[in-house]
Order: C-alpha cells, then sequence, then structure tokens
C-alpha cells in the first residue's frame, strides 16, 4: 500500500473510531482489551496518536520517558491545547478526533525523506508510522464497534498489509518463545491470495512470504484472519488444518501492548 493510503486509513477509521464509541458510551466494555472500556480505548489511541506525532513533527531518539507525567509534559509541550490528560468525558471524543487530525496533518506535511526513530523495516520512516498508525487505529475502530455490537469488516488488501505487519513485522521481534522444537503455521488470505509461513521455535519467530507445507495451516478471507490473527476474530471463520494447538500457541503469546 502506498503512503497517502495509509494516511487516508488513519482518517477514516479514526472518524469511525470516534461514531462508534459516541454511539457506545464511554462505559461500554472493551472484551479484547481486559480491563478497558470505551473511555480507556479513546484515551489510549489520542496518547497514541501524539505519541506517533510527536516522532513525525519534532524527529527525536525514543526517550524513553521515567514516568507518564513526564511523556505528557512532552506532548503538552509539543501541543498546548492538546496536551490535556485527561479531558473531560463531555470533551473526549471531540479530543480524540483533534489528535487524529493532528496525526494526520503531521503525515501530510512530512517530508519524503523524513528521518525519525523507527521500531519496524518499512522503506522509511514515514511509510513505517503511516502503516503503523493506520493498523493500530483500524484494529482499535473495530473494538469500538465491537463494544457496539456493530463492527464492520475490511477492506481485503489493506487486511493483507495489516497481517504481513503482524507476522513479519512485529512478531519476529520476539526473542524466545515457549515451545521447545520450530514448528511452522502457513497463513493463507484467499481474497488475496497471500501466503505467510511463521516459523516458531525457542529463539523468536521468523517469518517468510511463501507456501510451505506447515505443522498448521489456517486460510480464509484476509479480513476475518486479519482480525483473529490481532486476537479480535474467532477461528470458527477460517479454515484450521493441522495442529491447532499451535494457533493457540499463537494466540497467548503474540500480542502487542502499548508499554
Amino acid at each position: 500500500m502506498e503512503i497517502s493510503e495509509h494516511i487516508a486509513a488513519v482518517a477514516n477509521d479514526g472518524k469511525m473510531l470516534a461514531e462508534a464509541a459516541q454511539q457506545a458510551g464511554l462505559e461500554a466494555v472493551v472484551e479484547p482489551c481486559p480491563g478497558w472500556n470505551v473511555r480507556d480505548l479513546v484515551r489510549h489511541l489520542g496518547m497514541i496518536h501524539l505519541w506517533a506525532a510527536s516522532h513525525i513533527a519534532f524527529p527525536h531518539d525514543e526517550p524513553g520517558y521515567e514516568s507518564e507525567d513526564e511523556e505528557h509534559a512532552a506532548f503538552a509541550g509539543f501541543w498546548p491545547t492538546l496536551g490535556i490528560f485527561w479531558p473531560d468525558d463531555g470533551d473526549l471524543i471531540d479530543w480524540y478526533l483533534r489528535t487524529n487530525a493532528n496525526l494526520v496533518d503531521s503525515l501530510e506535511s512530512a517530508s519524503p525523506n523524513l528521518e525519525a526513530w523507527t521500531f519496524l523495516r518499512a522503506p522509511s520512516p514515514l511509510a513505517m508510522w503511516a502503516r503503523r498508525q493506520a493498523h493500530e487505529t483500524a484494529v482499535h475502530r473495530f473494538d469500538a464497534q465491537d463494544a457496539l455490537g456493530a463492527a464492520s469488516e475490511f477492506d481485503p488488501v489493506f487486511a493483507a498489509d495489516g497481517i504481513d505487519e503482524l507476522l513479519a513485522g512485529f512478531a519476529p521481534r520476539k526473542q524466545e518463545f515457549p515451545i521447545e522444537t520450530a514448528r511452522a503455521m502457513h497463513v493463507h488470505a484467499v481474497d488475496t491470495d497471500d501466503h505467510w509461513l511463521v516459523t516458531m521455535g525457542p529463539d523468536g519467530i521468523d517469518t517468510s512470504r511463501n507456501a510451505s507445507p506447515a505443522d498448521v495451516s489456517v486460510s480464509g478471507a484476509a479480513s476475518d484472519l486479519y482480525l483473529t490473527l490481532w486476537n479480535r476474530g474467532k477461528d470458527s471463520s477460517l479454515n484450521v488444518e493441522g495442529d491447532r494447538e499451535l494457533l493457540d500457541l499463537w494466540h497467548n503469546n503474540v500480542r502487542v501492548r502499548w508499554s
């Protein structure tokens, strides 16, 4: 996908998330994120948008703030009208939309040759941040809609892109995995014909783009795979052949968390 497509997704999914949050109410439970309600979800994503925008608009090394208060102060220094933690409930969704618009503006205004800190492999820093924020927003858009009971599907190409970010970007960052011998999972998005071979071993995870034989094969529509691999969907929507316990091992051990 092009950077411009990722930026458009940030804006579109952000608006849909805000609409769903408004309708669901801030107290609605967000089941995929244990302990969260919609208020927590909106606060989290607004913070993430500010964090991402700070690296794009004010490039700096990852500072590793020593406290949440220090991090909040840094964002307030960048954007005094947005660095409010936290807005009153009546202002929270509008505040989120403004953090989303600020991120979109930062991405659109950035130079293609932007030099910035990154944490996933990508053709460029701008490409990484646009892609990461597109899928961060999309997955949490689903969470908000799911809390409302009206979740919608994802475009197959976009979903396949998000699967690739998870399998080839995030998963290989793990340096260990609770398994004694290496075993492989083949993932096939049937509507885009994308394939991934995910090898899980004691020293971590390795992902390649091929359709080699595997201990378990998981296939289905890209949107269903996207949600399932991000621990949002149900395996029943997919065709699973082989060792289902390996897929369960994935669910229990591959989770992306903000910390």
